[in-house]
């Protein structure tokens, strides 16, 4: 089992930033992947970020050069740096962890940020 603490959500103005955290606990394997979703009201979870223990980085289209996505293998805590933040943003937003090679995942219990215009 894998247990997932997500911190750092609020309400910030458009144009500006938040770090979020996830802090991972468990059975953590040296092998995975990390990764950040976001679902919005009246729409579906989607993928925002992931980076593997190696340090690839993917992320959706729609955030690309506006965050960032880091981890400390060290602490199993993984960031999502969100800049230039607009109203399009506000979400949940969710972590997510998954073994490399394997379908099973952990979700943690979702942040909330709102983005005001």
């Amino acid at each position: 089992q894998v247990q997932l603490v997500e911190s750092g959500g609020g309400l910030v103005q458009a144009g500006g930033s938040l770090r979020l955290s996830c802090a991972a606990s468990g059975s953590i394997f040296s092998r995975n992947a990390m990764s950040w979703y976001r679902q919005a009201p009246g729409k579906q979870r989607e993928l925002v970020a992931t980076i593997t223990s190696g340090g690839s980085t993917n992320y959706a289209d729609s955030v690309k050069g506006r965050f960032t996505i880091s981890r400390d293998n060290a602490k199993n805590t993984v960031y999502l740096q969100m800049n230039s933040l607009n109203a399009e943003d506000t979400a949940v937003y969710y972590c997510n962890y998954r073994r490399l090679g394997f379908v099973e995942a952990y979700w943690g219990q979702g942040t909330q940020v709102t983005v005001s215009s």
